[in-house]
């Protein structure tokens, strides 16, 4: 979590200082990044860095806990527009994501080739936060339309929920590692969803 000083900062340098930390978290993933091209980027000193993030990692993870919240809003809305289809919105969202501008597809190729047990979790809140029941899992909760869902119980929501980011989490895994077209990776997501749909047992 950024400093008080980050947050008290004028929009304008706030507005720089991120430009420069998402242009070198696109460059390369987190273990590569440089605080040197940051601090250069943004045109400031060393020490006003550590006035603002403790580390780099405290700035890769703003950035990407702010992505997160655009996501909630993105999946939100879609799963509305769906009347609350999860699977129609799933693919709708997948569809959304791979379809970014270059710099975005740049940040999100270097999370997901570089996922760690941290921004895996950090990323899944896109959808829900398990760890807050009370808020997020609410508001996705009552956007789904559970009657088009087999399962008898919100446990078993939170189940389904869980599988299905799992699965959307490979899959842009294997866009990004195999360098996929839009097209085949949407065409290889489809059938993941389709079986999940249908259940995989006769």
């Amino acid at each position: 979590m950024p400093k008080i000083t980050f947050f008290n900062l004028p929009e304008d340098k706030k507005t720089i200082l991120i430009k420069a930390a998402r242009e070198e978290f696109s460059r390369v993933p987190l273990s590569q990044a440089s605080i040197t091209n940051i601090i250069k980027a943004a045109g400031i000193p060393r020490g006003s860095f550590y006035q603002y993030f403790e580390d780099k990692e405290d700035a890769f993870f703003f950035l990407l806990n702010e992505h997160v919240k655009e996501n909630k809003q993105r999946f939100a809305s879609i799963l509305i527009k769906h009347n609350g289809d999860l699977f129609s919105a799933m693919l709708d969202f997948y569809e959304s994501i791979i379809s970014e501008e270059e710099e975005n597809l740049h940040f999100l190729k270097n999370i997901f080739l570089n996922m760690t047990h941290q921004i895996e979790s950090t990323y899944a809140r896109s959808f829900h936060d398990n760890q807050d029941r009370n808020s997020d899992y609410n508001m996705f909760a009552g956007l789904v339309d559970q009657k088009k869902l087999n399962i008898t119980n919100e446990q078993e929501l939170a189940c389904m929920g869980q599988i299905i980011i799992a699965v959307t989490i490979r899959s842009f895994i294997e866009k990004f590692a195999r360098e996929l077209p839009n097209e085949e990776a949407l065409e290889h997501y489809k059938i993941e969803m389709e079986l999940l749909k249908r259940g995989l047992a006769k």
